[in-house]
């Protein structure tokens, strides 16, 4: 049965996605806003639960990082989004080299 609104937790049930994550969400995508009640308990309806289930898919599905998620939502050109040779989309490939980069670094000062 459809609701106006949903707790968190029901949000969570729904998508597969953890209640942490979706706060984090919440920090990152303008399109995942719920409203607060005066008890400061978020109020989630159908269409931020269509967000979440979309981020679930291009963040953890199609492994985007959360700006191309973020282009994504915003309705970016799909070969901005996507194109790389080995068809890994572009700002996850950019991530896994700054990574990369990073752990050498590290490695270096053992």
């Amino acid at each position: 049965m459809k609701k106006l609104y949903y707790s968190i937790g029901e949000v969570s049930e729904r998508t597969g996605v953890e209640t942490h994550v979706l706060r984090y969400w919440e920090s990152i995508f303008p399109q995942l806003n719920p409203t607060k009640n005066r008890a400061g308990k978020r109020l989630y309806n159908e269409g931020h639960i269509d967000v979440a289930l979309k981020l679930k898919e291009l963040i953890k599905d199609k492994k985007f990082s959360t700006a191309g998620a973020l282009r994504a939502l915003e309705n970016k050109p799909k070969d901005e989004i996507e194109a790389t040779e080995d068809g890994l989309p572009v700002d996850l490939k950019r991530d896994l080299s700054e990574i990369k980069i990073l752990l050498q670094r590290i490695y270096e000062q053992l």
